[in-house]
């Protein structure tokens, strides 16, 4: 099979990436799916990507990386070249532009954001962003007011506030990159809070106390002994008159008391008689 060959459209609208392929658009109509079909689609693919990277390229200031925007124009292009049909007499170009445009605004809309921002509220920042150009004076002046947004576009002053918070959701910050105005070094992950192991402790603490109040008192003084004054149980025994083995299942019994009143939020019984 002879190569295709390619002449440049001559119309009034004529690009040089707008190569004669009708006659291949008609041929890959008729071919079933199968390796011939395939080579020719990939074929028309190629002989159009000039044309998909001029679109991508109108979007290149927009802070997407211009070889990602081609991919993804490339992309619409193959999805243009394979739905494309001939014999509803529509050129190619009318039906490929805004199928290749339409993937590249999916990618904006899908992919690109920082933090994720419902649809809706997308198109309204796009409208607020759009009739914040508009009002532009060109004086110097700062945003204009949200009321007068409000009434450039239809939207309510709620909704235009929720699309001027998603203007600046599009790229997110390093928590690297260095505070405003800071010539110290600091970045922003310096201003952030750490969690206090100690917060721990006091809730642990203000967890037994009710709990610790309504031991008798012997093993509320045993407990003191060992935890808080760090004497040995035979010590503690001595000082008590009791054996080490009675002063090890007060220990026990009281630890296990606490313990199974605060895990269950249990009330804390009344003192008895050891």
């Amino acid at each position: 099979m002879s190569a295709v060959r390619y002449r440049p459209q001559r119309n009034r609208h004529s690009h040089n990436d707008a190569p004669d392929t009708t006659a291949d658009f008609r041929r890959l109509a008729a071919l079933p799916e199968g390796p011939e079909r395939e080579e020719l689609s990939g074929r028309l693919v190629e002989a159009w990507l000039p044309m998909a990277r001029r679109l991508a390229a109108k979007y290149r200031n927009r802070g997407e990386n211009i070889e990602d925007l081609e991919q993804v124009a490339a992309l619409g292009l193959v999805k243009a070249v394979n739905r494309y049909d001939p014999v509803h007499g529509t050129p190619f170009v009318p039906y490929a532009v805004p199928t290749i445009t339409g993937e590249i605004r999916r990618h904006f809309r899908d992919r690109t954001w920082d933090v994720h921002v419902p649809r809706r509220v997308q198109e309204m920042r796009n409208k607020v962003r759009t009739a914040v150009r508009e009002l532009d004076t060109g004086a110097g002046e700062s945003m204009p007011p949200v009321a007068r947004l409000a009434e450039h576009t239809g939207l309510t002053e709620g909704e235009v506030a929720t699309a001027l918070e998603a203007m600046d959701s599009f790229r997110s910050l390093s928590l690297d990159a260095a505070t405003a105005g800071s010539d110290d070094g600091f970045s922003l992950i310096d201003t952030l809070g750490r969690e206090d192991a100690e917060y721990d402790t006091v809730v642990a603490r203000e967890a037994v106390k009710p709990c610790l109040r309504s031991l008798p008192e012997r093993e509320r003084k045993v407990l003191y002994l060992r935890f808080f004054r760090d004497m040995t149980q035979s010590r503690i025994g001595k000082e008590l008159g009791i054996s080490q083995m009675h002063v090890s299942r007060l220990l026990s019994r009281s630890c296990d008391r606490v313990r199974r009143q605060v895990e269950h939020g249990r009330p804390a019984a009344r003192p008895h008689a050891a």
